[in-house]
């Protein structure tokens, strides 16, 4: 669409939308005459204007107010005009310290990584956990809890440990659960997760006629243990700081949005197409797809371990966030993630 726009409007509506990602505001034609550095008289500008909300780049919220850009403008100034902020060398050296220092588990290193997006944004920061499809099966062992539960902890790769409740359909005791992770530990360790998982499914349809009831009750409980886990997802920070907007303050916009972050699955759909794209994506508003999110921008990107997608960071906040500096941190937080994770294997 820049085609279209003289390189005069170009500019006033890059002024424009500047002026309103900082003050929240609508902005009326003389502040534009007066921030934008052309000598062009509040009438002329007004001209300018009416031109851009033909063009469905601005519109005005009342009758005599200024105007703000609509998601179509914030478009065409995420696409075409903006000017991106490089993040300084202090912050990079800061955030790869930060990242460096976390030796945890997949998710604990996420978790890290999106409580640094929403302290250098304030707006919301998640990340999704690492899945590696090259990730080895190492150990497991079994603790039998109250009632049917069972902590399974699962070492993965040389130091990756992951705890899981299971709940199971009988109770085991002490000794089959041991007998149950000697059985697993020889038959899989060293081999990548992706292929147990293969090989419980394939054991299991000729389990019950080929094995003992041991290696049956193995295969059952290790199903549950090597699994996806549903509710691993995604990890975010900062969702509170969206309340300190004014656009997001609508106590039914944040119901609606805060349902969204603890359902995951609409979330999590709109982070695969970043995988997909294997790029940095952002979606404004309605170009989401998801209604309770037509008040918020996505800014994400996927982050990389061995040259393999192995999952996706990013920044939920208001339209009108400061994209010039969001865009660098969220691109420098993956680069780094991914170094943090590399240097950990």
């Amino acid at each position: 669409m820049t085609a279209e726009l003289s390189e005069r409007a170009q500019h006033l509506l890059r002024v424009l939308v500047e002026r309103y990602i900082e003050d929240g505001q609508p902005i009326g034609s003389r502040t534009l005459s007066r921030d934008s550095g052309l000598d062009l008289s509040p009438a002329t500008i007004r001209n300018v204007m009416s031109d851009l909300e033909e063009l469905g780049l601005v519109v005005s919220p009342h009758t005599s107010a200024g105007r703000i850009p609509t998601p179509a403008g914030f478009r065409l100034f995420v696409d075409s005009l903006i000017r991106v902020q490089p993040v300084s060398e202090q912050q990079i050296v800061e955030l790869s310290r930060r990242l460096e220092r976390e030796r945890n588990s997949g998710q604990d290193i996420a978790a890290n990584a999106s409580t640094l997006l929403s302290g250098l944004t304030r707006m919301a920061g998640l990340v999704t956990v690492p899945r590696r499809g090259h990730s080895q099966f190492r150990q497991i062992e079994f603790l039998p809890l109250t009632g049917r539960r069972v902590l399974a902890i699962l070492v993965i790769n040389e130091t990756e440990v992951q705890n899981r409740i299971l709940e199971l359909e009988r109770d085991y005791d002490v000794d089959e659960l041991q007998q149950a992770a000697n059985f697993l530990n020889a038959e899989f360790a060293g081999k990548p997760i992706s292929l147990v998982r293969e090989a419980l499914l394939g054991q299991l349809k000729d389990a019950r006629q080929h094995m003992n009831d041991m290696m049956l009750n193995a295969i059952q409980i290790a199903q549950k243990a090597v699994a996806p886990d549903p509710e691993a997802g995604f990890v975010m920070a900062g969702e509170t700081n969206l309340m300190d907007f004014a656009e997001l303050s609508d106590i039914e916009k944040l119901r609606e949005l805060f349902s969204a972050f603890e359902r995951k699955r609409d979330i999590l759909n709109l982070l695969d197409r970043c995988l997909s794209a294997e790029s940095l994506q952002i979606f404004i508003g309605e170009e989401s797809g998801y209604k309770m999110l037509e008040s918020v921008s996505v800014v994400a990107t996927p982050y990389y371990v061995d040259e393999e997608v192995v999952g996706v960071l990013g920044v939920i906040g208001p339209t009108r966030m400061a994209y010039e500096r969001v865009i660098p941190i969220v691109d420098i937080t993956a680069r780094l993630l991914g170094s943090a994770l590399n240097s950990r294997d």
